[in-house]
């Protein structure tokens, strides 16, 4: 996962080409983000993957380990996570949340959950995430994004991020050596870096910032959550949020079209050279919250985002972490 935001960069934009004729007589949709490969082509997609409700967590594993991002937290097994409340079904939606119940010694890390899906995924699928809310609190971290088998070879996508109450979303690619974006690709959010190699700048990857305060944190819940969809194929990522009240009827209807999407927050065009086939493969869904560590642990996110404090010190106090939590209602896969 990222860490600190680099400057802004500008984009250029053009107006899409939402028609064109297709081959031989069978007409097609398609949009365009901008001079780019990075082309829209309607498709009957097909859900072949649903996550909600009471089997939702019997197609997860949970991750046990020490926090990669070395973040004050203790990753529960499934066992634990359930015992302890900090995974469960509520009606069709699932909950996933921090402990906010155990006042910590110092020394201590707080109990959290981070999940990524059994199916591993590839080019040619389009994801709809439904969130009812997210965690919203200073000092935590959480994200939903993808990851390969070997990071960064085979990659990160990260969807849905951010720290403490900072009000918009980034958007982040991270890679192996040789993978720089095209950033003509029409998108509304901005550019924060094209070089998406995991190494560089401090491993920040190649990013787009949303500029609705309605993308993350107390915005995002405020509007009554929303939607993250993103459509992965070999030489584009294509990532959409929509509010609550902006989900398109489509998506409701389980019949996605994003050739009748508005213009995607963020796109990520693959560069004359990065293979996207090469730096993209078999990734899971991954779900996480973690408290401070290599991002949220940094004393000036923490004073800009208005914090008080130390992210140390905020860990303690259970009662911080109230709303840290996320309700999924849904996540659907379509090929």
């Amino acid at each position: 996962m990222p860490c600190l935001f680099a400057a802004l960069l500008l984009i250029s934009v053009s107006l899409p080409i939402l028609t064109e004729a297709g081959p031989g007589s069978r007409s097609f949709r398609s949009r365009r983000t901008a001079s780019t490969n990075s082309t829209i082509v309607f498709k009957n997609w097909n859900r072949t993957d649903w996550y909600r409700g009471n089997d939702f967590l019997e197609k997860w594993d949970f991750f046990d380990a020490p926090d990669p991002t070395h973040g004050l937290v203790n990753y529960q097994n499934v066992g634990n996570a359930t015992q302890k409340k900090l995974a469960l079904v509520q009606g069709d939606n699932v909950i996933l949340a921090v402990d906010n119940t155990t006042t910590l010694q110092p020394g201590q890390k707080r109990d959290s959950v981070r999940i990524s899906s059994k199916a591993k995924y590839n080019a040619g699928t389009l994801f709809i995430a439904d969130f009812a809310s997210m965690p919203a609190a200073c000092g935590v971290w959480p994200a939903w994004w993808t990851v390969g088998p070997s990071w960064p070879t085979h990659g990160e996508v990260d969807l849905l991020e951010g720290v403490h109450k900072f009000g918009t979303n980034k958007m982040t690619l991270h890679t192996s050596a040789g993978c720089v974006i095209d950033r003509r690709d029409q998108m509304t959010g901005k550019v924060d870096g094209t070089n998406c190699e995991s190494s560089n700048a401090d491993n920040q990857g190649c990013g787009v910032l949303d500029n609705s305060t309605t993308s993350y944190g107390d915005g995002f819940n405020k509007a009554g959550g929303g939607v993250y969809a993103h459509m992965w194929t070999n030489d584009a990522i294509h990532i959409w949020h929509f509010a609550r009240a902006d989900i398109p009827v489509d998506i409701t209807a389980n019949t996605p079209d994003p050739t009748t999407w508005p213009v995607p927050v963020g796109s990520f065009g693959a560069g004359p050279d990065c293979d996207f086939s090469q730096h993209f493969q078999d990734h899971v869904l991954t779900i996480d919250t973690t408290i401070c560590g290599d991002w949220a642990g940094n004393n000036k996110s923490m004073h800009a985002a208005g914090c008080p404090g130390t992210c140390e010190a905020l860990l303690a106090e259970p009662s911080n972490f109230n709303l840290a939590r996320w309700n999924i209602s849904s996540i659907s896969v379509y090929q």
